[in-house]
């Protein structure tokens, strides 16, 4: 068993009190936002900015939570030839905002459709889709994700 001063007992005290603080914080902040209730404004989200600045692939840019109340995004830059991959939105709208160069968005069950520099693409949630680089130069874009009210 441990022995500590009354010193040390108090310092011991005080970490388990701070602890228990920000754990029950963060409950609180994890059931809040999952009810829908607003967050005191010392917990929610923040204004931020950041560069664009991705070398390749896809690369996050908002996270959600706690970052976003949902929202999420990256950067995409596809070489020649490649895709991102099929996957589905679920139950999130995205949003494509093509930056530079030229491609495709296949989505399930429709015609391909071109996309090219200052251009958005929009994907409504529970579709399946795909991005392709289908020129000879970079294909760069941004997309955003945010959950969608109503969604079944």
């Amino acid at each position: 068993m441990l022995k500590m001063n009354a010193r040390g007992q108090k310092k011991f005290a005080n970490r388990i009190a701070w602890t228990g603080i920000i754990v029950g914080v963060g409950l609180t902040s994890a059931l809040a936002q999952r009810r829908g209730t607003p967050q005191p404004r010392h917990l929610a989200p923040q204004p931020l900015t950041f560069a664009l600045d991705c070398a390749g692939g896809d690369c996050p840019l908002l996270k959600g939570v706690p970052q976003t109340l949902g929202t999420r995004s990256g950067q995409v830059r596809l070489k020649p030839g490649e895709s991102i991959g099929w996957h589905t939105t679920v139950r999130s709208e995205e949003i494509l905002v093509i930056l530079q160069g030229k491609g495709s968005a296949q989505i399930e069950g429709r015609a391909d459709i071109p996309v090219s520099a200052r251009m958005l693409a929009y994907i409504p949630p529970q579709t399946k889709h795909n991005v392709t680089n289908n020129s000879d130069d970079i294909l760069e874009y941004v997309w955003i994700a945010a959950p969608a009210s109503g969604t079944p």
